[in-house]
């Protein structure tokens, strides 16, 4: 397994071993011994779920209140999609930044991003499945979106392509407005959440 830190401190691909024969492929999206060595602390588990889209969709960006904060894995075990890590942690030296990598089930790559931290994707071909495990269950009253459209994030979406956005995202604040109306998470609770976590795993 090898892992690598994104752009965005807290967010880290992990590429796996694929094991491939006559019979086709087996693969292990995480292990706890590489998991923990690159994060500081196990997966925790609250909620597995995945999406299905096709090609253009944009899901995101999407983030959670912290605490308690929702840390996810994200893989894409058919088709192929564009993941990005946005920081929206409002006092982080890279607040604003992104990251992204291409997923698919050719190189079997998975993401994971901390509490606090934005998700987004756009899905290249039609058909594509975007798996999650999360760190604690779905609260619809604890989620929120910024635009993944909005103009100074700047984010990587292939040109030439419809964008497909449901009608919640595509009403989502920018990140100015919605750093002024005092929704973001704060780098400091993202901070104490993650030195609790690292904590208990000791």
């Amino acid at each position: 397994m090898k892992v690598r830190e994104l752009a965005v401190p807290g967010a880290y691909e992990f590429v796996p071993d694929v094991h491939r024969d006559r019979r086709g492929a087996f693969v292990a999206h995480y292990t706890e011994t590489a998991f923990s060595e690159a994060v500081g602390h196990q997966l925790r588990l609250g909620q597995v779920h995945h999406s299905f889209s096709r090609r253009g969709v944009i899901r995101g960006v999407h983030y959670e209140d912290v605490p308690p904060g929702q840390a996810k894995l994200v893989t894409c075990p058919a088709g192929e999609l564009l993941d990005v890590v946005v920081d929206l942690r409002v006092g982080s030296p890279t607040f604003g930044h992104w990251d992204s990598t291409r997923l698919n089930p050719d190189t079997c790559r998975a993401v994971y991003l901390e509490e606090g931290l934005g998700h987004a994707f756009i899905a290249l071909r039609d058909d594509t499945v975007a798996a999650y495990v999360t760190s604690v269950e779905y609260d619809p009253a604890a989620e929120h979106e910024i635009d993944a459209l909005d103009p100074a994030l700047a984010l990587p979406w292939p040109t030439g392509m419809e964008y497909v956005v449901s009608p919640r995202d595509r009403d989502a604040p920018t990140l100015a407005e919605a750093r002024r109306a005092g929704a973001l998470p704060s780098y400091d609770a993202c901070l104490a959440l993650h030195a609790y976590r690292q904590g208990a795993a000791r």
